[in-house]
């Protein structure tokens, strides 16, 4: 990957690896050192955007889910947005109630191994797979019923289409929750979906608020600021605070760009957006792509034939116990997932399949805000959710984003020192000294590019440094701007004819008398003077 290249052509080319011509739901993330999520901006160089030391590892994934997903033009579309819905089912930020749940996981059986075969699927056949965080036998018994008795004879495509519309009616559908806590310090978790502004707490959402009355959003430090506007003229100021400053600007920027996927008619409409009322002072940000109605109105346009989609089926799991050295749950599915690497000298490679366990869930900086009643767990990675009868809790996921491939490394060390078993591909990376793979979002995989130039503790010094120097210049830029104002005012105050009220009330003043006879005027003299002298020379010469 060369080193100015932008992220647009990084994009482009997996979109094109993986046939996908509806690609304007889906986006590229990256985790960076200190465990901040961001996405990747097409419009700004790869290189400069990474912090780490190549390879980098980043992730395709659905940035902005489709308002109804059912209505999607390509199968291959709705196939890559069925596979994060229910990643998003198995992390815990899609909430239901069990009932729910228990349709949701039948509806990902049949797409994945197809109709029930009692010499295939013996008794307890479901427990062999994880659809959530955690679950209960009787949850078990009842996606096995669901399976058996109401879902046979569905294709796999017609199964994952009754799993979107159903997902779709869900109240989370749709939330990547940014930990965050109140103004009377309570955590508290905001999301942006198709429909508006969401804000959790605990198991329930405690405001929803629809884009259109949504009028401005800003930030100052970790603080984050939501103003609402809402019937009868009623105005609302929400306020949060995220865990740093860092957390705080991208929960600033992905609800900009949200609100203006979602809200808008068309992308000419886009403006830039600062997060401050000084012009020289705060964060400017502008979303570069098309919104959700233009992307409607292209996907209506396309006509080709159907790419061919290669589904993968559940496969038994002979992964790790749980990194979260707690109980063994059941076992994981594994799935048929694909790496991209991009080396500098060979472009893109051809994609090799690889098998990875459970992902890496490492401490974030939602750690912090848990809820008083998680805090006795041991570490912040042990939070398990559990379906109960209502809902489960959105907080076992706050970091989906597989970070530095060091990290994997880190917990296959603690895992052995614990004498917890690890797989056989794990174990083979492990001992030929190559950094094990975070696991790649199942909608599109793991990215490595092999970039030239500097990372880490260089190049963020050269950002702060940057940002700096770029506040001085435009503190410098306001300085002479209204200095040239004041002394345009002065010349039209001295040397025109113009006899309006305002300029007369100045005139009259004993002050501006006295600085135009005493300073003004000679000034002027001087200046003439010099110019003449200038003049002369010139011809002199």
């Amino acid at each position: 990957l060369q080193r100015d290249a932008k992220g647009q052509y990084l994009f482009d080319l997996l979109c094109h690896h993986l046939n996908l011509l509806e690609k304007d739901y889906f986006g590229i993330r990256f985790v960076d050192p200190d465990k901040q999520r961001h996405w990747l901006e097409f419009t700004k160089s790869v290189v400069k955007q990474m912090r780490a030391q190549p390879p980098f590892t980043m992730c395709f994934r659905v940035k902005f889910y489709p308002t109804d997903p059912a209505a999607l033009k390509e199968e291959i579309t709705r196939y890559l947005v069925f596979l994060q819905i229910k990643r998003d089912l198995y992390h815990g930020r899609l909430l239901c109630k069990t009932s729910d749940a228990a349709l949701l996981a039948a509806y990902i059986l049949q797409a994945e191994i197809g109709d029930y075969d009692p010499g295939k699927h013996p008794e307890g056949y479901s427990s062999k797979f994880q659809f959530f965080p955690k679950h209960s036998e009787k949850l078990e018994r009842k996606i096995a019923e669901i399976h058996k008795s109401e879902l046979s004879g569905q294709t796999p495509a017609t199964s994952e289409l009754n799993f979107l519309r159903k997902a779709q009616t869900l109240e989370t559908y749709g939330v990547d929750p940014h930990p965050c806590k109140d103004v009377s310090g309570n955590a508290a978790f905001l999301a942006f979906t198709p429909f508006g502004f969401v804000v959790l707490q605990g198991n329930k959402r405690v405001h929803f608020i629809k884009w259109n009355e949504v009028t401005k959003m800003k930030f100052e430090g970790k603080t984050f600021y939501l103003y609402v506007s809402q019937k009868e003229e009623k105005k609302i100021v929400l306020t949060y605070f995220a865990p740093t400053p860092e957390a705080c600007k991208h929960l600033w920027k992905c609800g900009i760009e949200n609100q203006a996927f979602y809200k808008l008619e068309k992308s000419s409409q886009v403006r830039t957006v600062s997060s401050s009322n000084l012009f020289f002072k705060g964060s400017r940000f502008r979303y570069s792509g098309r919104v959700a109605k233009e992307v409607m109105e292209s996907s209506a346009k396309i006509k080709r034939e159907p790419p061919e989609i290669h589904r993968a089926g559940l496969v038994p799991s002979r992964s790790c116990p749980s990194i979260t050295h707690g109980p063994r749950l059941s076992s994981v599915p594994r799935t048929r997932r694909r790496a991209v690497h991009i080396s500098i000298m060979e472009g893109l490679e051809s994609l090799r399949d690889s098998a990875h366990s459970t992902p890496v869930r490492s401490a974030s900086h939602g750690d912090a805000f848990t809820a008083p009643g998680r805090s006795g767990r041991a570490e912040s990675s042990e939070r398990v959710a559990v379906i109960a009868d209502e809902n489960y809790s959105p907080a076992d996921s706050v970091l989906p984003t597989p970070v530095a491939e060091h990290s994997l490394e880190l917990m296959l060390l603690s895992r052995q020192a614990n004498g917890a078993p690890c797989s056989i591909e794990e174990e083979k990376e492990s001992e030929a000294g190559t950094p094990a793979a975070a696991e790649a979002e199942e909608a599109g995989g793991e990215l490595r590019a092999l970039c030239p130039g500097a990372g880490g503790l260089g190049a963020a010094q050269a950002e702060q440094v940057n940002k700096f120097v770029l506040s001085v210049l435009r503190l410098l830029l306001v300085t002479v701007g209204l200095l040239f104002v004041l002394l345009l005012l002065l010349i039209v105050l001295t040397e025109s004819d113009l006899d309006t009220a305002f300029f007369r009330d100045i005139r009259q003043t004993p002050e501006f008398e006295q600085f135009h006879y005493q300073y003004f005027c000679p000034l002027r003299r001087w200046f003439a003077c010099k110019v003449r002298a200038v003049v002369n020379l010139l011809i002199d010469t």
